[in-house]
């Protein structure tokens, strides 16, 4: 395939120019079988000729199934040059699809040869066949199931012919039906048919891979007469006869005339058109009344009947359903009970005003649509009624003459009136009610209960409607409860939160009733109207009496539970406090004089809580008596705070107060050191021309004044102290020259810096006296700004050149006494060394 693209576009248009013609004869494809069952396998060879000489006899022979390659093909070449391609599909899934024989030809594939392929299934066995005889026609009609689709063109053909007895035996073969395409009927027309002989049925299937029969039927035309509908009609009553019943309907309807001489039965279906209702069936109904009275239905109420007939006691198909005609029931007289409740208002004293009101209570289900409501009243003595309303609502008012005592009352509708209620004025001459009580149950609901007379009423009349400031007796809602045992009833009908509803209630007894009593409740109780104001009664310099008027008790709300008075001050701090519901005052204590204050009551209850518009108010001046003792008493504690505070500084040390802490050594933690030279070990005082001896940086020589010994200084020759004056040297050692020949300590760091006391006098010819001090605190007054750390050694000689350690008291009184002088230096002195010989 790769060496395709290296053949040059003339070549290529030259082949395509030459291809129909020289192409045209050279393959050839024969199958095994060009239409077989979905699945089975085929087998196809394709063909080419020895004519087609011009092809690459190299080239290899391919197949295509649609647009598919298919491998598998086996090339062979006859003796005479023809080369034949052999190609076996194992399993053909497609019901319809085209083979292709091809060769490469240039860059692309040529077809030599085409063919279709076909698969699909054996007809299936058509199925429920029927029949019926079309008098309106004239033709017999067939009609089958053809059954699942074989995927293959199948022809259907109605086959019939004549018989006798029971078909068990061919007569007369009758013409063939064909129906026509994807159609599953046929129709024999009459004329080949006799309608009282036996007639047998059947359908042949056949496609190309078979042939299938569905079940023979054996039957008489006549036998399967199927006749045309009636057609119904309204029934009109007679002028002279009853009025019609108010669930009843009459219809009547006429027969297919070629069937007026046939036996046959109808069925009757009705539905009425009330949305999604179902059909009813009535059955049978004869056919030679021709008429029928269908009852039970719902009155004022639209309807649609259907009808069909078919041949009886002789076998025959149902005719189809007759076009639908459309009737309505009329209205029943309402089926109602009337309760009733009035009002009376004499006008004068010969009339009086009466606002009856009336509440349809229905007795059935369908008690009948009412229509409107007549009140009439008979007088004495006259054979008619007196109308006094006729209106569709449900209250009327009227004035009557003062002896009148009953009314008529009845609702009506086209079909009629209802049974009349008679309306009684009783007087109020009854027990009344023991108590009458409500609880809220919810915004929408109130309970209103009572306690039970001392005569058990027969009922009760409850109204409610809104409290004041309504007008009284404007929309009121009213209801009668016939059971006169219970005890309260919910109310929820016209019921909303937050308003007040006045609610009375009044027994009825047998020819009397009991006096109204009334009651105010809330549904949802709200927040007290208004909180009391409040009034300042007295005011002083820190306090001021505050009182109010208590609120008398407002209709259906409950008490107020408490009071709470809030303050507030010039700077916005407020305060409040809570005081019970019987308080009708308050003092205000702690206020400051001249002081502005803004102060509010709030009432509150079991609804909320309401506050008042607030008063504001000013306390008192201090008087100037008051001030003079104010600023005196304020001058008496600033003196006696100076006095107090002088003391303390006098009699305390002032240099823990005035100056600045100076650190002392002696409280430091070289108060706790303790040399680890013992009391046995001496020094070797080096020679100040030792070459072994630390070079000597500087030597000071402080001559002390000429004066007399102190009681330290002894007069005594011998050791140290024979001399007539001490002389402190403090000699500052540089950096080593060279090694001791006697072992010293080593310090811990290279750049130690070491100080030394030299004892003696200028004048005395005996060597002086050095001593060695190990301690790292620097002296006051020191050579270098940084001093590093040094050692003090204090050693003694003797006339033979030996270190002598000297006695303890001779330490303390010509060492240490000298020392004491410099402050900084009395912390040096170590404690605990009068054991150990030595410093």
């Amino acid at each position: 395939m790769a060496g395709l693209g290296t053949w040059s576009l003339t070549r290529v248009v030259l082949i395509v120019l030459l291809l129909p013609g020289s192409l045209a004869e050279c393959g050839h494809i024969s199958l095994s079988d060009p239409i077989v069952r979905l699945g089975d396998p085929v087998t196809a060879s394709c063909v080419i000729g020895q004519n087609c000489n011009h092809l690459d006899p190299e080239s290899e022979i391919l197949w295509k199934l649609e647009s598919e390659l298919q491998p598998g093909g086996r090339q062979q070449r006859l003796p005479d040059g023809t080369r034949v391609s052999t190609i076996t599909l194992p399993h053909l899934n497609h019901t319809q699809a085209r083979l292709s024989c091809c060769i490469l030809w240039g860059n692309s594939l040529q077809i030599l040869d085409q063919v279709e392929l076909q698969a699909g299934y054996p007809p299936p066995t058509p199925y429920n066949l029927s029949c019926l005889m079309n008098l309106t026609t004239n033709s017999f009609i067939c009609q089958w199931e053809p059954g699942p689709d074989p995927h293959l063109p199948t022809n259907f053909t109605l086959k019939s012919f004549k018989s006798r007895g029971k078909c068990q035996t061919q007569e007369e073969p009758i013409q063939e039906c064909v129906p026509e395409a994807r159609q599953s009927h046929c129709s024999i027309q009459r004329k080949h048919l006799l309608l009282y002989q036996s007639l047998v049925v059947w359908v042949q299937a056949e496609n190309a891979l078979g042939t299938s029969l569905s079940p023979q039927m054996c039957f008489h035309p006549i036998d399967l007469v199927k006749l045309e509908p009636p057609t119904l009609g309204t029934l009109d009553p007679s002028p002279e006869g009853a009025p019609a019943q108010p669930d009843c309907l009459c219809f009547h309807w006429e027969s297919w005339k070629p069937s007026l001489y046939m036996e046959q039965k109808c069925e009757l279906r009705y539905q009425p058109q009330l949305g999604e209702a179902s059909w009813a069936l009535v059955t049978p109904l004869p056919s030679r009344t021709l008429h029928h009275k269908l009852c039970g239905l719902l009155p004022a109420t639209a309807y649609t009947l259907q009808m069909r007939c078919t041949r009886w006691p002789l076998p025959g198909h149902w005719s189809d359903w007759s076009p639908s005609l459309e009737l309505k029931t009329t209205e029943r007289a309402p089926i109602v009970r009337l309760d009733t409740w009035w009002r009376q208002r004499q006008l004068d004293p010969r009339t009086v005003n009466v606002q009856l009101f009336w509440k349809p209570m229905p007795l059935e289900e369908d008690s009948g649509r009412i229509q409107g409501y007549l009140v009439s009243w008979r007088p004495s003595g006259q054979v008619g009624a007196v109308q006094l309303c006729n209106t569709t609502e449900l209250n009327c008012t009227f004035h009557l003459p003062l002896e009148a005592w009953e009314v008529a009352l009845v609702a009506y509708n086209t079909g009629g009136n209802s049974h009349p209620t008679s309306v009684v004025f009783m007087e109020s001459r009854g027990p009344p009610l023991a108590r009458l009580h409500s609880v809220a149950r919810d915004p929408h609901s109130i309970w209103v209960g009572w306690d039970s007379p001392s005569s058990q009423p027969q009922a009760y009349v409850i109204e409610w409607g809104l409290g004041p400031p309504s007008p009284s007796g404007s929309n009121k809602t009213w209801r009668m409860e016939h059971n006169g045992n219970i005890t309260g009833t919910l109310l929820q009908e016209n019921i909303k939160p937050f308003e007040l509803y006045e609610i009375t209630v009044t027994p009825l007894y047998q020819d009397t009733m009991g006096p109204s009593q009334h009651i105010y409740a809330y549904s949802q109780e709200k927040a007290p109207s208004h909180a009391p104001e409040l009034h300042l009664k007295h005011i002083g310099k820190t306090w001021a009496e505050l009182e109010w008027v208590p609120e008398a008790p407002e209709l259906g709300k409950s008490p107020l539970t408490h009071y709470t008075i809030f303050w507030t001050n010039a700077q916005k701090q407020s305060f409040s406090t809570v005081l019970n519901a019987s308080s009708w005052n308050f003092v205000l204590r702690g206020l400051e004089p001249a002081s502005l204050y803004h102060v509010h009551l709030m009432a509150t209850s079991r609804g909320g809580a309401t506050n008042n518009t607030g008063l504001t108010l000013m306390t008192l001046a201090l008087d100037e008596s008051e001030l003079h003792i104010l600023l005196g008493l304020f001058a008496l504690l600033l003196l006696l705070i100076s006095l107090c505070g002088a003391a303390w500084l006098c009699c305390s040390p002032r240099k823990n107060h005035l100056w600045p802490s100076v650190p002392d050594p002696a409280r430091s933690s070289l108060s706790a050191w303790v040399p680890t030279i013992m009391a046995e070990e001496t020094f070797q005082l080096p020679s100040l021309r030792d070459p072994s001896m630390p070079p000597i940086a500087k030597i000071t020589v402080l001559e002390e004044e000429e004066k007399k010994p102190g009681p330290w200084e002894s007069s005594d020759n011998s050791g140290t102290c024979g001399v007539p004056t001490l002389v402190q040297a403090y000699v500052l050692q540089g950096g080593p020259r060279e090694a001791s020949t006697q072992p010293q300590p080593q310090s811990s760091t290279n750049d130690q810096v070491l100080y030394g006391q030299v004892l003696g006098s200028p004048t005395s010819p005996g060597p002086g006296h050095y001593l060695r001090c190990d301690s790292t605190q620097p002296l006051l007054g020191g050579l270098t700004p940084s001093p590093k750390s040094y050692e003090n050694l204090w050693f003694q000689t003797s006339p033979l050149g030996a270190p002598v350690s000297p006695s303890p008291s001779q330490e303390d009184d010509c060492i240490f006494g000298p020392l004491l002088d410099f402050p900084l230096l009395q912390g040096l002195r170590i404690h605990g060394v009068e054991g150990m010989g030595g410093f």
